[in-house]
């Protein structure tokens, strides 16, 4: 009302419902109406109450005088944060009130599933929880600015784009893991998807201290610490399961013990995992941990939606669609792991492509990088003594592709 310049500033962090006061939140309102019918620099205090006049707002917000008292009692616009911060945070609180009479009557509700009812619990406190950030709508010249600052700070800084995956060759082309990235891993069984993909995990949580959280719908929970003892230790994993250790290899192996334990890692091995139970898992681990994280599902293939879907290539689309929905909504990287079709076998080059990825295009539509591992010596046994791995970068929707070449 006193100075329309800060319109567009406003309205990016509060809506009409934030007020509690009704002729507060009419006025409001007119104002937000008035910026898609003029340009904001041609808002000005007579068209807004001619326009409060118009609707049939300005008998019921108290007439002119309203206006007027409100204008004389506004004091300073270096409060004017303040101000913002106290409407959102009374708007939250009657959200808040609001639910929990929501919650007495879904308990009261026997005849609703109660699995239901608890993903329904945990989503909106997620919700209301995010709603501190806000959703809006972005103009290009917001955009640019945070874009041109981010660069700023990271050339300053000397700050990494992503997170690294401490493979040089491979950080090369990737130039680090994105938030909200769906980063696929794929090939045939044997070829080291999974110590692969703990490796990159591991590297990851050392080097950011973010959490780790390990979706296995094949291992156990134990396998998994087996396999990370055994990278850790550099100690065979049959040596570590029979326990046949010498001295220096069992303190070896509690020194890795040590390191792992003060890692931030979560393993979920449940073989019938959801993707309401993932969705689940990560609000719980997330609304503690503000610094983001880290997802690894093993593997696909062995996924179930909810939904009764009797084709499995649609399921699987299904599924992948809302992976990447849940890495952008979290922003986190989700690192899906998944089998390579037997296509691959019947060709003289074993190397493997994008049109072998098993049971759905949409895997490819969907993720945006597709890494896939090849290794010559599976094929062929008479290879040199130091076999190498290829891991081909098939796609990268945001950089190049290419082939990065791991001992």
């Amino acid at each position: 009302l006193t100075n329309p310049n800060l319109i567009k500033n406003v309205s990016s962090m509060i809506n009409n419902e934030s007020f509690y006061f009704e002729p507060h939140r009419l006025i409001y309102l007119t104002i937000l109406e008035l910026t898609e019918e003029i340009p904001t620099e041609n808002i000005n205090l007579t068209n807004i109450i001619t326009s409060l006049q118009d609707k049939g707002r300005l008998k019921h917000i108290g007439g002119i005088e309203r206006i007027i008292s409100t204008i004389s009692s506004f004091e300073n616009f270096s409060d004017l944060e303040n101000y913002i911060q106290l409407l959102n945070e009374k708007y939250l609180r009657r959200l808040i009130i609001e639910f929990g009479k929501q919650v007495i009557v879904l308990g009261y509700t026997t005849s609703l599933n109660l699995e239901n009812i608890l993903e329904e619990i945990e989503k909106t406190l997620f919700l209301l929880n995010q709603q501190r950030n806000g959703q809006k709508l972005y103009s290009i010249a917001e955009i640019v600015n945070d874009v041109f600052l981010e660069m700023k700070n990271k050339i300053k800084e000397n700050q990494e784009s992503g997170l690294l995956t401490s493979f040089k060759d491979l950080d090369a082309i990737l130039q680090g893991i994105q938030k909200s990235d769906l980063l696929i891993i794929a090939g045939r069984p044997s070829m080291g998807k999974t110590a692969f993909s703990l490796t990159i995990g591991r590297n990851i949580v050392k080097k950011y201290s973010i959490p780790l959280i390990i979706f296995s719908l094949e291992m156990s929970r134990q396998q998994i610490i087996y396999r990370f003892l055994a990278s850790l230790s550099n100690i065979n994993s049959n040596r570590l399961k029979s326990g046949k250790m010498t001295l220096t290899e069992w303190k070896k192996v509690s020194e890795s013990m040590k390191l792992l334990s003060n890692l931030p890692i979560f393993i979920d091995d449940n073989p019938n995992l959801s993707l309401t139970e993932i969705r689940s898992r990560l609000r719980k681990i997330l609304i503690k941990n503000k610094t983001g994280g880290l997802v690894i599902i093993d593997y696909l293939q062995l996924m179930k939606s909810n939904l009764k879907i009797d084709n499995r290539v649609q399921e699987i689309s299904y599924i992948t669609r809302d992976l990447k929905i849940i890495a952008k909504e979290f922003e986190i990287p989700i690192i899906l792991l998944s089998q390579l079709s037997r296509n691959v076998e019947t060709r003289i080059n074993k190397r493997p492509m994008l049109s072998d990825l098993r049971e759905s295009g949409s895997i490819e539509q969907d993720a945006d990088i597709v890494i896939m591992i090849y290794r010559e010596d599976y094929y062929n046994e008479n290879q040199s003594n130091t076999p190498i791995t290829e891991f081909i970068v098939a796609k990268h929707r945001n950089g190049p592709v290419g082939t990065a070449r791991l001992i």
